[in-house]
């Protein structure tokens, strides 16, 4: 999926309401960080969680984010400009322009998945990361992300053109062999599943549906078929038949 400047504010919509704060206090918990070290966000988007890591480690350390796109480092920047312990870098995963046994953590939400070489991308979080580091990742189990609503046949249609948005559907479930593979142990996962039945602004059900009828529309579905879809969606929301269910996978593990 290309993150261009509309899909990015998206994101930086979901991450600022009650799902994205959610996830960011269950990978701060899973961290553990400690004061003076040095922790990397990969695919660091807005900067949410590089400025909480940044108040975690303190002025003697060190929290840096990259991302490949401009506009999400913009937004980064402009987030955490008043703190003084934060690098940016506009980089990709698999070419980090970082020293090798540099990181205490490493961590990662919702960006291995859109990688098609992830092996490659995961051998590089290794090299930049000392021993006795942590890993922290959160990806998406997306075959259980879903709307529930519309009709169905439509509802497949829209769920099925939004496949094609990532290179791994169901990457945690990879995840613990691929890690164990490179070397890293006591790997563990985590269940952040959550079911939400509204639309408001603070919804995050709101900004993917978004991102879907967006993406859909990318993929050659007609625009009356996605209106229709969004439209199902409002009047399934007034009948209280509407759903919308997401499981982010926390995963974490020790490089011995």
């Amino acid at each position: 999926m290309k993150f261009d400047n509309e899909t990015s504010v998206i994101q930086q919509k979901i991450a600022n309401g009650y799902a994205g704060v959610s996830r960011r206090l269950a990978i701060m918990d899973c961290l553990d960080l400690e004061i003076g070290q040095n922790v990397i966000d990969i695919g660091c988007g807005g900067g949410h969680l590089v400025q909480e890591i940044s108040l975690g480690v303190g002025i003697h350390g060190k929290s840096i984010g990259i991302d490949p796109s401009k506009d999400q480092l913009e937004a980064a920047n402009n987030r955490c400009e008043n703190l003084k312990n934060i690098q940016f870098i506009c980089c990709t995963a698999d070419n980090i322009e970082i020293e090798n046994n540099f990181c205490d953590r490493v961590t990662s939400t919702q960006t291995l998945e859109y990688i098609d070489d992830v092996d490659t991308s995961l051998n590089e979080l290794k090299r930049i990361s000392k021993k006795n580091s942590k890993f922290v990742n959160v990806s998406i189990l997306w075959d259980y992300f879903r709307f529930y609503g519309p009709e169905k046949k439509l509802n497949d249609i829209i769920h099925d053109a939004f496949k094609a948005h990532c290179f791994h559907q169901m990457l945690p479930l990879d995840l613990v062999g691929k890690l164990s593979n490179i070397g890293y142990h006591n790997i563990q996962s985590k269940n952040l599943s959550y079911l939400i039945t509204n639309r408001d602004e603070n919804s995050p059900a709101t900004f993917y549906e978004r991102m879907l009828a967006k993406f859909a529309l990318s993929q050659g579905i007609s625009e009356d078929k996605v209106n229709d879809w969004q439209n199902q969606l409002g009047k399934s929301e007034k009948t209280k038949k509407f759903g919308f269910t997401s499981f982010p996978v926390l995963t974490s593990a020790y490089l011995p």
